[in-house]
Formats: C-alpha cells, structure tokens, sequence
C-alpha cells in the first residue's frame, strides 16, 4: 500500500505526477465537456476566483470572531444572492459547499421545522419524480420519507393536484425545481406554493442549477415561470454560484424568506469538554477560499457582464435546440426554459451516442429512463458553447448518422425479469461479477471503462433499486487505497 514518501518530493516532481494522473482527464475549459463544469469563457473570472480564493485559503470560517473577514463575505454574497432572487425584508441565508449540502440543510431545517412547530414525530416530504436526487440524499441521512409525486410527461412538469393529494397531516414541506436538472423545465411554483400556503407548511424551490441563470434570460426576452420569493408560499431557495455564477466549486447558497424556519438548520453544542461549537451548515472547520472566490467573481462579472454572459448561453441554447431538432431520429424532451437540454430518440441507441461522440472528444451525459422519460443524453450549455455549437452538432449529426442502421435498443424481456429478481439488499460478489461480465467489464476490474453504452443499457433495464446497490458496490471497488 502506497505510503508517505520517506523524503519529500521536489515541487516539479510532484506537479509532474499531477499532471501524468490529469492526462485521462478530459479539458474543464474550452466548451467541449456538456456536464459538471461550468466555464464563462473569460480567463479573467477564472483567474480573479483563483487569486482570491488562494488568498483566503488557510482561514478558517468555524469561528467568525476569528475570522470576521469570512463572516463580511458570507453576508455580502448571500444579500446579493436574496436581491437576484427577490428576496424580502427580513429574509436570510446561509452559505454552503454546494447545491446538495444546500437542500439537505433545506430538508434539516423542514424537518426540525414540523417537528418544534407542528408536532410532526414522523416528517415527509412531497417531491416530483423529478427532483434531484439530493432530496432522497436528505431524506436517507435524516430519517425524513420523501414522497415522490409523477409529473406530467407531457411537459415534465410537476403535477401539483397529485402533490396536494400525496400530503398528509406529518408532511412538512413541497419541493420544485426552477429549473430540473434532466429536462431544463421548470415547476408550476406559484400552484405549488398556494397548496404549501393552504395547508400550512413550507415549499423550497430548488434553484441550484437554474437560479441564477432564469433572471437573466427572462431581462433578454425569454419566457420563464414564476419562481422565486415574490411568488407568494415560496419560504426557502437553492441556488449555486459554482454553476452558472461561475465561482470555483464550493460554492451555494441556502435562502430563507424568515429567519425563524432557518434557526432551524443550525446546530449548536456545548455539551462537551471542549469549546462550545455552533454550526450554521454541515461543516465545522471549512476554508475561507470558497467564500472568498465567489464573492471575488461576483463583484468583478458584475450584472452587466453577467447579461452579456447570458446573452451568449442563450443563444448557445437555442442553437443547440434548432440543431438537434434538425437531425432526423432526435427529439428534445419537453420545452427548456434553461441552459439544460434532453435529448432523446425512438431510432438510434443514444448510449451508443454518447460513446461515440466521447471519443470524438466531446463528452454528453447519458441518463437513465425512469419515470416515464426516456432515456436520453444531457447537454449543460453553457458561454462557451456558443463557439462549439456548430462543430458539436456537425459530429452529432454524423454519428447519428452511422448509428441509425443498427436501429434503437430492443429491450430483452428475460433480461429485465432476471434484473428485477435480484434483491438489492442481497446483492453479493458473485452475483454482482456476473453482472459486470453482463455489461462487458472483466470480474474484480477497477479500472474505469472507455465505454460505458453495454453498462448504460444493463442499467436501464434494472429496478432502481438494483441499479443503485450496483453502484455503490462497484465504487467501492475502485475507490480504493493505491498499492504503488
């Protein structure tokens, strides 16, 4: 097992094995990669967020009386946060790591909420089958049922009559997505908030992806649903700013309309030997550097650089929309309001899509169908995609092309039934290296595969259940101490 060096290693040595262990890696910049990277095409932001987050690397934000720089930041990001979003008098926020830490703290504070205010002893909360996956996260880690509600398929939007009727007397709070992540639509808020106003109990609006992104494209003339705190019920928001703020990673906010349901997410302890611990997120210690980078992208892109950026996504979205709508055998999921794009087809294997189009150096996202929608391919569009538009759909178009003589995937029925019996609290090793060698990947293999098209359609065919056991068992495959 690998061990700390007997003697230290020069700074070019070690930058040198860094860049070796990046040399797989595909670019974070450059407009080519269509998910998890969010790039505003100017070096500028980047080296402004870069500067000041290595400028505030070492604080340490646990104590603000320590550090009362981080506390400034912090409150100045989440005002200008809660003035984007509308934010009235008296409402508040809290800075976190990232969208997910946000809507756990959003489900933490729902919860202790029903409980303190409403007498709840057994908390759910009602989501579409939309809702990002963070919300089962939350539901998983604090003992909260999350109560997952169809949508309309038809426009992949939240089915608020059916939410109402999920509600129960221990539900605490209704969630939609402004915008969600796998179709770029967004929920019909201001009905959700009415029921959640009806019946007394709080509606988030998760904004993570689409929060700071849908103010702008409504200011360039684009159509976009009411979401945000001047919709009345609406009580907390989501919204990240490592996204399409473009601030480093680590970087979101947490937003409530009344600083008495956010007491509610903070924790505080002095029933110990050491010194008393408030916490106003999940993290005790944390570096000041995310804070500091947002903050410093913020003041530098200014609104108006953030119109101009937004001018060149939405553009950018719409040439990706009329493109693939161009291309015979694709269709684009629903209407995106947002940079987000779905594209799905009935005549070519769009995990094949993705393979091939990987190895022409772009990288789309496959997702799995569930729920109705299909599966389909990804696309974050983004400032930067504005100059690939052109040669990304020429690729796409010529690799659906080759693709449509073999036809779209044909379920196996035999495949599905054997998937479905398997009972993912028993998956073990065996039966789990028969499903790798199912999906082409060698037994005991840790390797990550080049294609993932074979893995991607057994998956499809599997329970959710299954699929997520599966996961979790080959990742604690390759995650892994290092040997040398």
């Amino acid at each position: 097992m690998l061990g700390i060096p007997e003697r230290g290693r020069s700074s070019e040595e070690i930058f040198n094995t860094l860049d070796s262990y990046r040399s797989n890696d595909l670019a974070a910049k450059g407009g080519r990669v269509w998910a998890y990277v969010f790039d505003s095409g100017r070096p500028d932001v980047a080296e402004v967020g870069e500067r000041a987050y290595t400028a505030l690397l070492h604080e340490n934000g646990l104590d603000p009386t320590v550090f009362p720089s981080l506390l400034r930041l912090e409150n100045d990001v989440v005002a200008m946060a809660l003035s984007h979003l509308s934010g009235p008098a008296g409402s508040c926020g809290t800075f976190t790591s990232g969208g997910t830490e946000s809507i756990v703290l959003a489900v933490k504070a729902a919860r202790d909420w029903g409980r303190r205010v409403r007498g709840v002893d057994q908390p759910n909360i009602v989501i579409p089958s939309t809702g990002h996956a963070a919300f089962h996260k939350a539901g998983h880690y604090l003992g909260v049922e999350v109560r997952t509600v169809p949508v309309k398929t038809a426009t992949w939007t939240a089915d608020v009559d059916a939410m109402d009727v999920a509600c129960d007397e221990q539900t605490v709070m209704l969630v939609g997505s402004a915008v969600s992540y796998a179709h770029g639509v967004t929920d019909p808020i201001a009905e959700i908030g009415a029921v959640a106003e009806r019946r007394g109990i709080l509606c988030h609006v998760d904004g993570c992806i689409g929060g700071f992104v849908l103010p702008y494209f409504r200011r360039l003339g684009a159509s976009i649903t009411d979401f945000d705190f001047s919709v009345s019920g609406v009580t907390s928001i989501s919204m990240d700013f490592h996204k399409y703020g473009f601030a480093p990673k680590g970087a979101s906010v947490v937003l409530y309309r009344d600083n008495d349901v956010r007491k509610h997410q903070f924790f505080a302890c002095a029933d110990w030997t050491g010194y008393t611990i408030i916490n106003t997120a999940f993290q005790s210690s944390k570096s000041g550097g995310p804070v500091a980078a947002c903050w410093a992208v913020l003041n530098h892109v200014g609104d108006d650089g953030y119109l101009d950026i937004f001018e060149r996504t939405l553009r950018a979205t719409r040439a990706i929309v009329d493109g693939v709508e161009a291309i015979d055998g694709l269709d684009v999921m629903g209407r995106p309001e947002s940079s987000l794009v779905a594209v799905s087809s009935d005549t070519i294997n769009v995990f094949k899509l993705a393979d091939r189009m990987r190895s022409r150096g772009w990288y789309i996202q496959p997702q799995l169908s569930m729920a109705g929608s299909r599966r389909n391919v990804h696309f974050s569009v983004g400032p930067s995609s504005l100059d690939q538009a052109r040669a990304m759909l020429t690729d796409l178009e010529v690799e659906v092309d080759a693709l449509r003589a073999d036809g779209p995937p044909v379920a196996d029925p035999e495949l599905r039934d054997l998937l479905a019996s398997i009972d993912p609290e028993a998956l073990d090793a065996g039966t789990f290296d028969v499903l790798l060698q199912g999906a082409g990947l060698g037994v005991g293999d840790s390797e990550l595969p080049e294609q993932t098209a074979e893995i991607n359609a057994l998956l499809d065919q599997a329970p959710p259940a299954l699929t997520e056991a599966v996961l979790i068992e080959y990742f604690s495959r390759i995650f892994m101490p290092s040997m040398d």
